[in-house]
């Protein structure tokens, strides 16, 4: 098999990893070396469902010893297989980089005979990279669960990242999806990638020329929908990783029935992508907006609402919050406010040390009017306070979920169909036939109308 063929192959097996980001670290280059790794110096493009394509991701091999029932590389899945030489890979990221096609290389790997055999691999293709090639570009690499310490720590000193996908959200679903995977495998490495890179920072601190040890962190992903836990469970689970492990991001993958198996969680609707949006914004709200999951869902309420965005469904949940004075309120109760994120507020919290703020001074400032007008007042002045429900409800729904987009079939022939992320009632209104543009219009408004009465 030639190299073209192995690319093929692997880069195809790798697209369901979606745990792909800028590297947010500076790598100090010196003379003779090859590349860039200043903090903006990834150029991203974007496919659009949102994965990250800058990098050459890849998988060393995609020859499996384990049969994980949602994995396409899983062991019985019949499809082509291919693994690269540790130089072949090396060879590949450098001829693809002169090209200017890539900036950096997203390494993962199947588990090839076993998890110490898989890293040495890999760990040869990053050395080689580094070393001889004196690459000096970002690196994302994938460490194996079960992998000897020692080899997690060599692979860090090479990769500016690294990451181990936890999967799954509950150690139930691991051991009925993935039997040959442990938790306590997948969250040691884990532990120890965040002690290493701590104590390294430490460090560098003392010591400019010391070697770095994964800085730009590290990254899990999980994958939504082939389980049945609820949002409050996954949302419970990326709090306490990012507590304990000091995890950049974590990454939810909405599951694609790539392989049948009776095992997994079946599928009524289409791959379940506003729900890994809500996700990816309750996880902003984690990190950002000093939210907790205690405060977004309730064992009453363990899912998200598909129509209305986290923030803005707290915010109608406590309405004894509001209204807050944008002139007085402290930063913390500023970002609690629908249409108010963290750059806005830290410009509000700077611009009214000099001055009172009114509607148009929020407005420059980059506050998002068409929300926040229902939840603030300025210097006592509330326009917006008392407008009647059902507009506050139309302004706070999420127009994401009731998308539709325009299918090509022929030169002259056009048909709407539901975007990707557009609601499940939308989907289903689709399915059965119905005018997609009909559809979106017949469900936001009983959005709105369930919403208005809610208020």
């Amino acid at each position: 098999m030639d190299l073209a063929e192995k690319l093929e192959i692997l880069a195809d097996s790798a697209k369901y990893d979606v745990a792909c980001t800028s590297s947010g670290v500076d790598r100090p280059g010196r003379r003779g070396q090859l590349g860039s790794c200043s903090a903006p110096g990834i150029c991203h493009a974007f496919t659009p469902d949102g994965r990250c394509v800058s990098l050459l991701k890849v998988l060393y091999s995609n020859a499996c010893s384990y049969d994980c029932s949602y994995c396409v590389n899983r062991r019985s899945n019949p499809r082509p297989r291919a693994t690269f030489t540790p130089r072949e890979l090396a060879e590949l990221t450098i001829g693809f980089y002169r090209r200017n096609y890539i900036e950096g290389l997203f390494l993962s790997s199947a588990v090839l005979g076993s998890p110490d055999a898989t890293m040495e691999r890999m760990i040869e293709a990053l050395r080689i990279l580094r070393q001889e090639y004196r690459f000096n570009g970002y690196i994302h690499a994938k460490a194996i669960p079960g992998a000897d310490p020692l080899l997690i720590e060599r692979l860090g000193l090479l990769a500016d990242r690294l990451s181990v996908n936890i999967e799954l959200p509950s150690e139930t679903s691991l051991n009925r999806l993935a039997p040959d995977k442990a938790k306590a495998a997948i969250l040691r490495p884990m532990r120890q990638i965040a002690r290493q890179s701590a104590a390294s920072r430490r460090e560098l601190a003392v010591y400019r020329h010391a070697s770095a040890f994964a800085p730009a962190g590290q990254s899990t992903q999980m994958i939504i929908g082939a389980t049945p836990e609820s949002d409050l469970h996954i949302l419970r689970l990326t709090e306490s990783l990012y507590q304990k492990y000091a995890l950049k991001r974590v990454f939810y993958s909405a599951y694609l029935p790539v392989v049948p198996d009776p095992r997994l969680h079946a599928l009524t609707t289409p791959p379940p992508l506003l729900r890994e949006h809500r996700l990816y914004q309750a996880d902003w709200l984690l990190r950002y907006y000093d939210f907790s999951a205690a405060e977004l869902l309730s064992d009453e309420q363990p899912n998200f609402d598909p129509y209305l965005d986290p923030k803005c469904n707290w915010a109608l949940r406590h309405p004894e919050f509001f209204p807050v004075e944008v002139n007085a309120a402290p930063l913390a109760a500023l970002l609690r406010v629908p249409g108010v994120g963290p750059k806005s507020a830290r410009r509000i919290v700077a611009a009214r040390r000099s001055q009172r703020l009114g509607m148009a001074e929020l407005k420059r400032i980059g506050v998002v009017l068409k929300r926040a007008q229902y939840f603030i007042t300025c210097s006592g002045r509330a326009p917006a306070l008392r407008a009647p429900r059902q507009e506050v409800a139309a302004a706070l729904v999420d127009p994401r979920a009731f998308g539709v987009g325009v299918q090509q079939l022929s030169l002259d022939d056009f048909r709407a169909v539901p975007l990707p992320d557009a609601a499940p009632q939308l989907q289903r209104l689709a399915a059965a036939g119905v005018d997609a543009r009909t559809a979106a219009r017949e469900t936001r408004q009983e959005a709105i109308e369930c919403l208005t009465r809610r208020m």
